[in-house]
This record gives C-alpha cells, sequence and structure tokens, in this order.
C-alpha cells in the first residue's frame, strides 16, 4: 500500500493544499483515529457510495439512512481493511452493496410477514361486522368507538366502510401497501366490534 511521507496534518501549509492522497491513504489515517482524513475519505467517496445505494434501495430516505450507516460502518472498521486483498474504494464498496442489500431484503421481510397475515385473516369476512356496527348502534357510539382507533385504522376504516373504497383504493390513496392497509383496518374493525358489544 503507498505510505504518505507524513500525516496530513503534519504537511506544510502549501504541500498539505497540493497533496492528493489516494483512499487507500486516507483510510490507512482513518484506522488511525485521523478525523481530517475521515472526512475527506468522506468527500472523495461519498458521490459513488450513495450512488450505489440508490440504485440498489431505490427509496431515498432509506438510501439516506443507509448511506449514514455505511460511513459510520467505514469509520468504525478502517482497521479490517486489507490492502492486500483490494483498493480501500472496492473494500468500501463492497461494504456499501453488502448494507444496501440487507436493507432491501428486510424491507421485502416485513411486506412478506404482513402480506401472510393479511392472507391467514381473510377466513372471517369482516365487511360483515361494518354492517353490524352501522345497523345496530347509534352514531354516537360509533364516533367514541372510532375515537379508540389509531389514526391509520381510524383513517382506512373510514375510507373503506363510510366512504364506499375498496381495500385497493384505500391503500392507493393512502399510499401504502395493500397487506398493511388489509392489516390495520382488521385490526381496527376488531377493535369497534369489541367497544360496541357486537357478537359474532
Amino acid at each position: 500500500m503507498p505510505k504518505l511521507e507524513r500525516p496530513l496534518h503534519s504537511l506544510p501549509p502549501d504541500a498539505a493544499r497540493t497533496a492528493e492522497p489516494s483512499a487507500d491513504d486516507l483510510l490507512a489515517l482513518v484506522a488511525r483515529g485521523d478525523e481530517a482524513a475521515f472526512e475527506r475519505l468522506y468527500d472523495v467517496v461519498s458521490g459513488a457510495v450513495f450512488g450505489l445505494i440508490r440504485r440498489v434501495v431505490r427509496d431515498q430516505a432509506q438510501s439516506e439512512e443507509v448511506f449514514q450507516e455505511v460511513m459510520l460502518e467505514v469509520w468504525r472498521t478502517a482497521t479490517r481493511f486489507d490492502p492486500g486483498r483490494g483498493s480501500a474504494n472496492t473494500w468500501i464498496m463492497t461494504l456499501t452493496h453488502r448494507r444496501a442489500v440487507d436493507r432491501v431484503r428486510s424491507a421485502q421481510a416485513a411486506t412478506n410477514r404482513e402480506e401472510h397475515v393479511a392472507r391467514l385473516d381473510q377466513t372471517r369476512p369482516f365487511d360483515e361486522v361494518s354492517e353490524q356496527v352501522s345497523g345496530r348502534l347509534e352514531q354516537r357510539q360509533v364516533r367514541r368507538c372510532l375515537s379508540f382507533l389509531t389514526e391509520l385504522q381510524r383513517e382506512s376504516v373510514l375510507l373503506a366502510y363510510y366512504q364506499g373504497y375498496s381495500y385497493p383504493e384505500v391503500a392507493s390513496l393512502l399510499s401504502l401497501p395493500l397487506g398493511t392497509v388489509k392489516t390495520r383496518m382488521r385490526d381496527g374493525l376488531i377493535r369497534l366490534r369489541d367497544c360496541m358489544g357486537v357478537t359474532g
């Protein structure tokens, strides 16, 4: 690995301005706890790191989170970099790709769990509950019980059962996965049923 003649902070002022250390040099300094070197390394690699994350993760907010996680991991684990196995850029981009893929897999697993729960709960048509609610009980009691729901549950129930939207339409209006909407609506209707004493 190429070595700097001396640490960045000890270069003469003119040399410090003109010196362009490589990512390998900077990462070696970061491994020794040099914060100034980390700032320069951040400037050197941040564009490529964020670009890769964005291509894999796609979602802007999650990409920004993963980017922060990657840069923190670079700072914390710089001592693990082995120049004999490749360049600093390769090491950082490998770490970046791993983190981005982990985030995508985690998000997909969460979506799969929600959809699985929604499928399991299709055994009982909860439309029957809404008919019982609207047919048997006073509006005041309905309003009181609606106040016990979470905001998302209340919004989903009102859109579906009082404004006539289908589950997919509710999901589209709320910008949420269909499985999430079905789960929230199911939970909300169960709460309404229990609050109002509706029996099956």
